[in-house]
């Protein structure tokens, strides 16, 4: 009988059941809420776990490449700057600030290419 009861009190919801409207007058239901959450969630994960690559290399890097990568990835302040706000920065040019992020990348991918390969013959 409470189950009966129950039943005619509680109301199944589905995901895609309008819940509001948005500014520009869109129905939305509760997936367009959950899913646009869980991708922000996904991509600020992979983010932390590709700067946590990054950072274990880091070392190999001068200091000039260390600003320049930090700078245009955001690694510290959260936020990507351009190439040109960091030629700015470093009072150099633009297209030096490039050849520096590239050297300073093909540092990092070798060494990270390196160690993996490393640890594939060692196991």
């Amino acid at each position: 009988m409470h189950l009966r009861a129950l039943k005619k009190t509680k109301k199944d919801v589905s995901l895609h059941d309008p819940i509001g409207q948005d500014k520009e007058g869109n129905e939305i239901s509760l997936i367009d809420v959950l899913k646009a959450e869980t991708e922000d969630i996904v991509e600020l994960i992979q983010l932390n776990m590709e700067k946590k690559k990054i950072y274990e290399y880091i070392h190999i890097l001068d200091d000039r490449e260390k600003e320049v990568i930090v700078g245009r990835f955001g690694l510290t302040l959260e936020k990507e700057l351009t190439q040109r706000e960091i030629a700015r920065q470093l009072g150099i040019s633009r297209s030096y600030v490039s050849r520096i992020e590239k050297r300073a990348l093909m540092k990092l991918f070798h060494e990270f290419y390196r160690n993996r390969k490393e640890k594939e013959s060692g196991s």
